[in-house]
């Protein structure tokens, strides 16, 4: 008998639905479901009586974690995920659709492909966030399956960030923040303030300034087991988002160091698509 997990998007009736059905074929062959506490998953299950859970111990001894939504539901499903190391399988209920690659006439093949063993399973890199304060205090901002974000707090004025490398001083920024993601978060909101588009399943750390008041604009890709350090500098105030969900403010002084993560992300895979035919259908890129 197998767990799974099911994460459902809260304002989509489709999701839901999708969930409904995906329960029922669970529990017809004898599998448990377990659901989020804070979700109306559990309601839409009815008459199965799923094992109802908080974010902590969501994913805990489950064999797979299904997201139905887009890809901000994925990037939640990961955080509970990969605490465990359980794979998470997306199903797209969004626009995009990078993470969550499966569409929603898929879900219940790839599920079957999944315990079948004929799935692709990948390991995405993440990245650890520390948060080193002034006054010496440290603190973890958690881990980015995207980025982690230094940004400004007041609109129309910028923040000075000082940015060293492997404990070595590089530049300054003055910009309305700076973006250190991962290969996965590449083709996010890196790619849309002007950074590099890279393979998922590489490996690197990439520096990207967002709106930076200077001539040096480039973004920088690092090699993954180097440390980011980025200083916020006087006199202005800022906040650290990681994974577009804001996790601290911060104060001049206070550091922000972001390197590898030692847990992985596992992301389910059902179609054998490189990621250069997937870049190409998202962007409707032409063949000639």
């Amino acid at each position: 008998m197998a767990r799974i997990a099911l994460i459902v998007h809260e304002h989509r009736d489709d999701a839901a639905e999708s969930a409904s059905a995906l329960g029922q074929w669970a529990d017809e062959r004898g599998h448990s479901v377990v659901t989020l506490d804070e979700t109306r998953a559990a309601a839409t299950l009815r008459p199965i009586e799923p094992d109802v859970r908080g974010p902590n111990e969501f994913a805990q001894d489950t064999d797979l974690v299904v997201s139905l939504g887009g890809d901000g539901s994925m990037l939640g499903a990961v955080q509970m995920a990969a605490r465990h190391d359980v794979a998470v399988l997306g199903v797209n209920f969004g626009q995009m659709g990078y993470l969550a690659a499966v569409e929603p006439n898929e879900m219940v093949v790839a599920v079957e492909a999944f315990f079948a063993g004929r799935a692709t399973i990948e390991s995405r890199m993440r990245v650890a966030v520390t948060i080193h304060r002034a006054d010496g205090s440290v603190e973890d901002g958690g881990h980015a399956l995207n980025e982690a974000l230094v940004e400004r707090d007041q609109s129309g004025r910028t923040i000075r960030l000082g940015l060293s490398l492997d404990d070595s001083f590089f530049t300054t920024y003055n910009a309305d923040g700076v973006i250190i993601a991962s290969p996965t978060g590449a083709t996010a909101y890196s790619l849309s303030a002007g950074g590099p588009i890279v393979a998922p399943m590489h490996e690197a750390l990439i520096v990207t300034p967002v709106s930076p008041h200077q001539l040096f604009d480039r973004s920088l890709v690092v090699d993954a087991n180097s440390s980011i350090d980025v200083e916020l500098l006087p006199d202005r105030a800022a906040s650290l988002s990681v994974d577009g969900r804001e996790v601290a403010r911060l104060e001049p002084g206070d550091r922000v160091v972001c390197t590898k993560s030692d847990t992985p992300a596992k992301i389910v895979s059902l179609h054998e698509t490189s990621f250069l035919q997937v870049l190409k259908a998202k962007f409707g890129l032409n063949d000639r």
